[in-house]
């Protein structure tokens, strides 16, 4: 099998599997959870030989000429496709068998692993595009597949309500997106991001830095990041794997692929936003997790406050290497995709760790996700715990585990960029220490506070065992030994940005922002306090943290008020002046003169004859006037 025959089969293997499940199987259960296991299966097997065996390579093929635009189809295979698709088949394998034991029982499991199958597809299709089009495709139905797996309990209005939130609010960005692959188009007379790349340096800066931010709305939208975060938190409705599939290792990360793709057309003031828009969501969210109770909510924002991490690695990286005069790329690996894919990469590993984690957790205590209702679970689910645990230090970064080693990455790059910036990102890494000592305190020390709690049980070896491997991850994920050859460039371009300027300084005040994180939340949140710290000293404060500073309520606000009369206004003017007066008034004013056109025709020759003497008559009058005859 060729390279380009094991990327075909790659990308329409789950295709295949949706589309049977749907079309013959969606009845079946068993038969659509044993296809979708087995294509998961068959993508760690195809993806393998992508990634191992094969030569970075490029292929296209014309699919479509609309007049001088033709439209290519093709695969890229380069360094940072096969990290992408590394971490996309084998988190989304573990993420596979361990939905076999939590959907175990579920009225409508084969859709649910229909849907599973298309999402992976969309998400390869993502990885290995070629162009600004070929990646919008399938940038859409990632969302589309998303909003599916979001909705799956359809029956449920919070759910529904939740799907068409995420599918609203990503299309605020893709819009942005498309615009910027219109002027991508219009400005280089390309939709390839080698030729983009190459025509750069003939476009005036502005038109560069508009389809820089153009396309890095898409990436706010699909990352979560301030202001189009909203719908993220609220992706929880779906079942826990997929809020582990699309927090973990697949759709948000599409965002922070997309930087690292088209970072090659960034411009020094577009870096400059996405930085602070890195920054300020990295801290936003950190803050709005203490308001939580729903352990997969505080999960979420996690995740979103990470994400913010990302999007700021990769400015940092590339404002960095460019203030510098610095080259750190391998193999065509940037400094700043670098440093972002880096902590992608441990993030997947720890994150789907956490969600599957906190899943194990809602399965055996039936259903309860409120980490003051749990409590106990050390004893009761030993296996969940550890695990649970060693992400929780991962995502914390204590010194050693991966998440360690990725968050130094991005405080070396911000204190050579700015201490502004390092100080912010530091207390960033300090709050992320605090709300996960806070989550697992309560939910797994102390007593059970709840029948659920109290008659938890740990889960069988189907949702364990990806628990186990997926610790083993968060645990080495950080080191370079642990990335094949093939792999190797991210980790060594991350690893090298680590021994710059200031390095013991960061790294000591990235401890102690682990330590005292720590230790303030195990002081705080000790076992066996009655209630939230937060809710009983600064009520206040708390309250806002928990309606999430109230962003989402000005959204509906906005939507309901604002937005729906200014649809009603333009409702009645196009009722009113449009269909009205224009077009029922003109189609009256049509049907008068004919009424009096008709009039006119009598069918009396005399009639005739006088009304043509008469407009002769006024003719003459009229020429005479124009030409002053007399």
């Amino acid at each position: 099998m060729t390279p380009v025959q094991t990327a075909l089969a790659l990308l329409l293997l789950p295709l295949a599997t949706a589309l049977a499940t749907a079309l013959f199987f969606r009845r079946h259960a068993a038969v659509g959870r044993a296809l979708s296991l087995a294509a998961a299966a068959g993508i760690v097997l195809l993806g393998s030989r992508l990634i191992f065996f094969t030569e970075n390579f490029t292929v296209t093929a014309e699919w479509l000429i609309l007049g001088p635009l033709t439209i290519k189809l093709g695969f890229l295979v380069d360094d940072l496709t096969k990290l992408m698709l590394f971490v996309v088949a084998f988190i989304g394998f573990l993420i596979h068998v361990f939905s076999v034991g939590y959907m175990k029982g579920e009225a409508h499991a084969a859709r649910f692993f229909g849907c599973l199958s298309l999402f992976m597809f969309s998400m390869i299709g993502l990885t290995l595009a070629d162009d600004l089009i070929m990646l919008f495709i399938f940038w859409e139905l990632v969302g589309l597949s998303s909003f599916l797996l979001i909705n799956f309990y359809y029956d449920r209005p919070a759910a529904v309500a939740a799907s068409k939130k995420a599918f609203i609010v990503n299309r605020l960005g893709d819009f942005g997106f498309l615009l910027g692959i219109i002027l991508a188009y219009w400005a280089f007379g390309s939709i390839t991001l080698a030729d983009i790349a190459a025509r750069l340096d003939t476009s005036p800066e502005l038109v560069a830095t508009s389809i820089a931010l153009l396309i890095f709305c898409g990436a706010v939208g699909k990352s979560g990041q301030f202001p189009l975060h909203v719908w993220l938190p609220d992706a929880m409705e779906g079942p826990t794997p997929v809020s582990a599939l699309i927090h973990a290792a697949t759709m948000v990360a599409a965002g922070i692929f997309l930087l690292c793709r088209v970072g090659v057309i960034m411009t020094g003031d577009a870096l400059t936003v996405i930085l602070w828009t890195g920054v300020v969501t990295a801290l936003f969210a950190g803050v709005t997790a203490f308001g939580q109770r729903d352990i997969k909510r505080i999960l979420a924002y996690s995740t979103i406050s990470q994400l913010g991490f990302m999007v700021a690695a990769f400015a940092l990286g590339s404002l960095v290497a460019r203030r510098h005069g610095l080259d750190p790329a391998v193999a065509g690996v940037t400094a700043g995709a670098a440093a972002a894919m880096f902590h992608l990469t441990t993030h997947a590993f720890f994150k789907a760790l956490l969600f599957l984690g906190a899943g194990s957790v809602i399965h055996a205590s039936h259903h309860e996700q409120d980490i003051y209702r749990l409590g106990g679970l050390r004893k009761k689910m030993p296996v969940t715990f550890a695990t649970f645990t060693l992400g929780t230090l991962a995502l914390a970064g204590m010194p050693l585990l991966s998440g360690f080693f990725s968050k130094d990455t991005i405080l070396i790059l911000a204190w050579q960029h700015s201490p502004v910036v390092f100080g912010l990102l530091l207390l960033g890494a300090l709050l992320t220490a605090l709300y996960m000592t806070r989550l697992w305190s309560v939910a797994f020390l102390g007593e059970a506070r709840s029948e659920g709690a109290a008659h938890a049980h740990e889960n069988p070896a189907v949702m364990t065992i990806p628990l186990v491997l997926l610790a083993v991850g968060s645990i080495f994920a950080g080191y370079q030994w642990f990335y094949p050859e093939v792999l190797a460039a991210v980790p060594t371009v991350a690893l090298a940005l680590q021994q710059g300027d200031g390095h013991l300084l960061v790294v000591v005040c990235g401890s102690s922002a682990f330590v005292l994180g720590v230790v303030i939340g195990l002081l705080v949140y000790r076992p066996g306090a009655a209630g939230d710290f937060l809710q009983q000293r600064l009520p206040v404060l708390y309250q806002v943290m928990a309606e999430r500073f109230y962003i989402d309520a000005l959204y509906d606000w906005y939507v309901a008020k604002v937005q729906q009369r200014f649809a009603m206004l333009l409702n009645f003017l196009e009722q009113v002046l449009l269909s009205g007066l224009i077009i029922r008034g003109f189609a009256g004013l049509v049907g008068l003169l004919g009424l009096g056109a008709r009039a006119l025709h009598t069918g009396s020759l005399h009639a005739y004859v006088y009304w043509f003497l008469l407009g002769l008559v006024i003719l003459w009058a009229v020429v005479a006037g124009l030409f002053n005859l007399s």
